[in-house]
Formats: structure tokens, C-alpha cells, sequence
């Protein structure tokens, strides 16, 4: 996360809430080595609580977790370069505007028991969002094929018990160079969903303390 507390002001609930739009994240867990990391679905409980997920079990996070771990989910947003010719004003640096949430607490595995009622909710948390068309569920599969799946992950669970975000829009410039900033983002930008950065650049979440 940023220090600049410029770019740390949302509200934790806006955060959760970001978090539990986008549904998709990496994981990561210490390793021996290197911190184990693994892109991954995710269903958040409304109050940020607690983050429902699965593993493919031959996944290194999979194999290697036993018990109870300290973990963490980081969920990208929009992003995008930012050159300082865009602010109109003089010795400025190039920097990148964009959003994050981390989601840090405690990994633990389900039951197996547990896996079918949550891939139930987690596909059904995403096919609602593709009405009219028929919301898919496992009753769609065969019998065999259902439980070959089923074999193959493992139902984890994240208690979550820190939520930081990082909203970084340019709020510490003039209101007149963020807006500039922001047009060039839309029309020129280099990342990722650049227009909806641009848009939401329009209206930081919060300005620097004077």
C-alpha cells in the first residue's frame, strides 16, 4: 500500500466493498523460498469478514497448507502511467495512478464437505450478473464429471483481519492538473481499464490535508 496518506483515505467499507465487486485476487503465502502466490476467484462476506476461495490441489499453496497460516489477497484495479507533461505545470516526475485493496488474515482449509455449497455461491455471486441468461449450477453437470471436479480442489477459507487500500488518482496536485491528467488518461492511457481510471480519477476519494 502507499503511505501517502493522500491516496489512504477511503473507508474501510468502500474498500471491502471494491474488494467484493472484483471477486479476483492473488493470493499469497510464505514459503520456504519465495512467497507462494496464486490468482484466484474469491467470494467476500458483505461485512469483509471472511473471503471463501478454492485451490486446485496440486496448487504449492494447496500442498504445502496444513493448518491455520497467515495470508493475504491483493486485488487490482484500473491503472495507468501517468507522464507529467499531462499536469501542465513544471518539475513534476512520471508516476502510475491506480487502485489496490489487500485483504491480510488467517488461511485456513475447509471440509471437503464444504465445497459444493461454496462453489454454489460463488458462481452464482457471478451469474447473477449475466441475467437473463440461465444461471449456471452444478445440477448441469453429470453425476461423474461433478465428482471428478470435486476431487480436484480444496475449500479454503480467509478470516480477514486487516482491509488497506490504496485509491491513488492524483489527489495531492491541483485540482486543474489532476482533470488534465485524467483527460489524457482516457485518451492516451497506458494500463489497464484506463477510461474507468480516468472517470474515477474525475472524483478522488479524498484530497491531501493542507
Amino acid at each position: 500500500m502507499h503511505p501517502n496518506p493522500a491516496f489512504r483515505g477511503t473507508e474501510t467499507a468502500d474498500n471491502i466493498a471494491y474488494a467484493r465487486e472484483r471477486g479476483f485476487g492473488v493470493l499469497a503465502v510464505n514459503g520456504a523460498d519465495a512467497p507462494m502466490m496464486s490468482h484466484i476467484p474469491f467470494l467476500l462476506s458483505k461485512d469483509g469478514a471472511t473471503a471463501d476461495l478454492h485451490l486446485v490441489r496440486s496448487n504449492p499453496i494447496s500442498r504445502s497448507l496444513k493448518e491455520a497460516t497467515p495470508a493475504r489477497i491483493a486485488i487490482s484495479g484500473p491503472d495507468s502511467y501517468i507522464s507529467p507533461d499531462w499536469y501542465r505545470f513544471d518539475d513534476q516526475v512520471p508516476t502510475w495512478n491506480y487502485v489496490a485493496v489487500h485483504l491480510t488474515g488467517t488461511l485456513t482449509p475447509l471440509p471437503d464437505a464444504d465445497l459444493p455449497d461454496l462453489l454454489d455461491r460463488l458462481s452464482h455471486f457471478f451469474e447473477e450478473r449475466l441475467l437473463p441468461k440461465p444461471i449456471w449450477s452444478q445440477s448441469k453437470m453429470t453425476p461423474d464429471a461433478l465428482a471428478k471436479m470435486m476431487r480436484m480442489i480444496r475449500p479454503f477459507r480467509l478470516t480477514v483481519t486487516d482491509v488497506q487500500g490504496t485509491w491513488k488518482f492524483g489527489q495531492n496536485k491541483p485540482d486543474a492538473a489532476r482533470l488534465s491528467a485524467a483527460d489524457h488518461v482516457a485518451a492516451y492511457g497506458i494500463g489497464s481499464e484506463t477510461r474507468l481510471l480516468a472517470a474515477m480519477m474525475q472524483t478522488p476519494i479524498k484530497k491531501a490535508d493542507p
